[in-house]
């Protein structure tokens, strides 16, 4: 354990908040409550079970699994093993698994009997992958070594232990073309966006965080190492209903709640008792602008609540925040840079805009990711050295920041405000998917000929996907038949809000590409109040 009160690798987050205050509680899942103390010792000991299994330094773990006192366990051990941890978002399909655990040669894989046997055809396509750890006795047979959770073998503290610079997690995010991308994160990355967040947000052990994000998200998973920084308590909750939301903020007192937009609509729609207010001390939004009658809404049935405006990307963690001071002033900016980072708005040749000017959002500072896995050409794209000019003179090494790809504008004040994205993800109900994903699905399936998919606005969602397809000849009703194909093999969020059908070639653009920014342009109108109207 740390001899100072510091924490520089992510598992001391929990190590120093157990010396601190041992039986204070740190986790709860359902009706299952650890203290610090226990966290602390599960951790340790799921991280030397990990070297017992000969995992060796920087080698890669999967967790597959929905919110669950295991899934945290997992997380944080890998870092006593000096290993890296790899989440996996659980409405992922086998297929799409399976990608991620051959991307970045996943060695040992973390997962649910039930989750195993849905995996059982795709795992022997995985060929660095060597033992399976499952939370309880497998259903189906493996080629693999199986261990249980209860019955993992007692292992021993890593012969090297890594340092802050080192990787300690693989977040995958989708790509604007293609496959999905790991974001490569080290545990200075995860322990200083701990501190910045909690600074700001004021988190303290008194706070009881409700995690309803998926852990495999940034932002999910920051509701852990904001709260292990600040000895706070996190209560896990995989929900159906916004309801379950609700019911879970009245009955465990939570103090605060991140969240995206969709869901956000959602509870604004609800009912929302009047005492939880009392105890809500801030709700945070991220993933998305949230449209500004929505917050009107939540503003009015938490009045003592503080609403959180937050931009940023999974490249670098957070970038900006609104204070709740600022929210009624200027509700559609994302605020400035969070502490101890910083953020430029550039032109293309590197030159700083000047006030209310569109450019480029650039990050600097500790958040800053160390790139994708084993992707040098992406890694370019996105981390490039920051302007000589924007850094002090004398240094002789250049420091890498974040190009985001997204556009805004900075106030006279200094304020930032979004204005679009570079690129072409779509982002929907908090997810980022590419559209080529969606059109590689399509295709999958044998039914279309050509197809493009493309985002428009949607009053829920954000964005809605949608795909432009004509089918192939021969096949046999595509119209019914490719809905029910994408949502077997495509998790929901992926899945088109609407198919439409064509029977001529796509438009093009002067390169001969199909034009997908035209189209999206042309049915910008198709999700709005007055074509739902218009359509029932």
């Amino acid at each position: 354990m740390p001899n100072c009160p510091h924490s520089w690798l992510l598992h001391h987050l929990i190590e120093v908040s157990a010396s601190r205050t041992p039986t204070a509680p740190a986790l709860t899942a359902g009706a299952q409550t650890l203290d610090y103390a226990s966290l602390q010792q599960q951790t340790a000991r799921f991280g030397a079970a990990l070297s017992g299994l000969g995992l060796q330094r920087g080698e890669r773990v999967g967790i597959y699994l929905d919110k669950r006192v295991e899934t945290v366990v997992a997380s944080f051990g890998c870092s006593v093993a000096a290993a890296v941890f790899v989440p996996i978002n659980p409405l992922l399909k086998p297929e799409q698994v399976a990608y991620i655990l051959r991307d970045c040669n996943v060695r040992i894989l973390v997962t649910s009997p039930e989750r195993h046997a849905l995996l059982a055809d795709t795992l022997g396509q995985c060929p660095d992958l060597r033992h399976i750890i499952l939370t309880g006795v497998a259903t189906v047979a493996s080629a693999l070594p199986c261990h249980t959770w209860a019955g993992l073998p007692e292992g021993r503290a890593p012969q090297h232990a890594p340092t802050s610079l080192d990787m300690a997690a693989i977040l995958y995010t989708s790509g604007s073309t293609g496959r999905p991308k790991g974001v490569v994160l080290s545990h200075n990355n995860l322990v200083a966006g701990a501190k910045s967040v909690a600074d700001y947000l004021g988190n303290s052990p008194d706070d009881s965080l409700l995690a309803a994000l998926p852990l495999s998200f940034d932002a999910g998973f920051s509701q852990l190492t904001t709260a292990f920084h600040a000895g706070a308590r996190v209560v896990l909750l995989n929900y159906l209903m916004p309801r379950d939301v609700i019911r879970a903020l009245e009955r465990e007192r939570i103090t605060g709640l991140t969240a995206v937009p969709p869901l956000w609509l959602q509870l604004a729609a609800q009912p929302i008792p009047p005492g939880i207010t009392e105890h809500l001390r801030y709700i945070a939004n991220t993933g998305g602008h949230m449209p500004g009658a929505t917050l009107q809404q939540l503003m009015q049935a938490l009045p003592k609540t503080r609403p959180y405006l937050m931009y940023g990307l999974t490249e670098a963690f957070r970038a900006t925040y609104l204070p709740p001071e600022e929210v009624s002033r200027r509700p559609d900016s994302i605020g400035k840079a969070i502490p101890d980072n910083e953020v430029w708005v550039l032109r293309e040749d590197g030159s700083e805009c000047v006030p209310d000017e569109p450019g480029e959002l650039v990050q600097r500072g500790p958040l800053v990711a160390m790139g994708y896995w084993n992707d040098a050409e992406k890694t370019a794209e996105r981390f490039r050295p920051l302007p000589a000019h924007l850094r002090p003179g004398g240094l002789m090494l250049p420091e890498t920041a974040v190009y985001s790809g997204d556009t805004v504008r900075r106030d006279a004040e200094g304020f930032l405000y979004f204005v679009g994205r570079r690129d072409e993800m779509i982002k929907t109900s908090g997810y980022r998917v590419s559209p080529t994903e969606v059109e590689d699905a399509a295709y999958a399936s044998g039914l279309v000929r050509e197809c493009v998919a493309f985002g428009v606005q949607h009053p829920t969602l954000g964005a809605a996907i949608v795909l432009m397809a004509n089918p192939r000849e021969g096949a046999e009703t595509p119209e019914t038949a490719l809905p029910a194909v994408l949502k077997a093999h495509c998790p929901a969020y992926q899945v088109p809000a609407q198919i439409l059908w064509v029977g001529n070639s796509l438009p093009r653009n002067a390169n001969g590409k199909i034009d997908r920014r035209s189209l999206a342009e042309q049915h910008s109108g198709l999700f709005t109040p007055q074509k739902d109207a218009s359509a029932c």
